[in-house]
């Protein structure tokens, strides 16, 4: 069972003093624990893996011990982001009656809380108020200002940083030791360098890279992708070139064959732009932009995509 583990969640922190970089956070928490029962409802919000949903996971372990299993309800709010969602599930657990003497509330946390709708989170500002003597919710989010003001005005709100690079590495370095898997620093500053200071996402890229032997520069690249990012330059150019087939047909064949993600292929797409020194910068970076925001809101990639080197095509004429 441990060797088939995510690393992710085998080496996930369970206790707040465990958690990298956040020391201003943990230590305000903390401070809150010395007398649970004041704990106000809370908001956490920072980029992706930083720590926001590890932090709530042990302050739950804290607050309710080993009741916390059954005291405590996590849902990913993006999965369920309907008002529906907010009136049964939640409310349910949060009117159930019959808490353990043993522990002072019960804990709801909503990650990605920014990705509900706002009549969920009109519906969840009730619930809030009413539930309030007998739970205590913790709402995730990465963006914060797609909180509505009235839910924000009832929590006390956290805000995490990224973390550094020595101390991704560090984390990584660990890792390996322990898991006994060779490894070079230049791969694990390629690993920080793809994963952005996103925990969560460095930890997943070495434990596949581990699978190649060793954790090197080379094989970082290939396990992500990276080997094909100077491809990417080349699409750029076909599509500017107006050879929009071409252009189709590299572009599916890196996101389909190669497993390149579309924000990844926009994100390189946008670096080579600088690169290549091409002509009317400012109108491919827009263009670049708009196509992003169509995949962020759900419009299909291929489709979006292909108009996208139809466009490039159009401002290379």
């Amino acid at each position: 069972m441990t060797e088939t583990m995510m690393w992710v969640e085998k080496y996930r922190p369970a206790k707040l003093s465990s958690i990298i970089n956040q020391k201003e956070v943990i230590g305000s928490l903390k401070g809150l624990l010395k007398n649970t029962s004041e704990i106000p409802h809370l908001m956490f919000s920072g980029s992706a893996g930083v720590g926001k949903t590890t932090a709530a996971m042990c302050l739950a372990h804290e607050i309710l011990g080993e009741h916390w299993k059954d005291h405590t309800l996590e849902l990913n709010a993006s999965d369920e982001r309907g008002i529906n969602m907010v009136r049964e599930r939640v409310k349910k657990f949060a009117r159930f009656s019959g808490l353990d003497i043993k522990i002072p509330f019960k804990i709801i946390i909503l990650d990605e809380a920014d990705e509900m709708t706002s009549d969920a989170q009109t519906a969840l500002r009730r619930i809030i108020e009413d539930t309030a003597k007998y739970c205590r919710f913790v709402l995730i989010a990465n963006n914060i200002s797609k909180i509505i003001e009235p839910l924000q005005s009832r929590c006390a709100i956290f805000k995490f940083t990224r973390i550094s690079e020595d101390e991704v590495i560090s984390y990584l370095e660990e890792i390996c030791k322990k898991e006994k898997v060779k490894f070079e620093q230049k791969g694990l500053e390629t690993i920080y360098s793809y994963s952005e200071g996103d925990m969560r996402h460095a930890i997943n890229i070495l434990q596949a890279v581990a699978s190649l032997g060793i954790v090197n520069e080379s094989n970082v690249k290939i396990s992500a992708g990276l080997s094909r990012v100077s491809d990417v330059g080349g699409i750029l150019k076909l599509a500017i070139a107006g050879k929009l087939s071409e252009a189709r047909n590299k572009m599916i064949e890196m996101i389909k064959v190669y497993g390149m993600s579309e924000s990844d292929f926009l994100k390189y797409l946008t670096e080579e732009s600088y690169k290549i020194k091409a002509g009317k910068l400012d109108e491919i970076l827009e263009t670049i932009a708009k196509y992003d925001y169509r995949l962020i809101i759900g419009a299909n990639p291929e489709i979006q995509l292909s108009a996208l080197l139809a466009e490039l095509g159009r401002i290379g004429k």
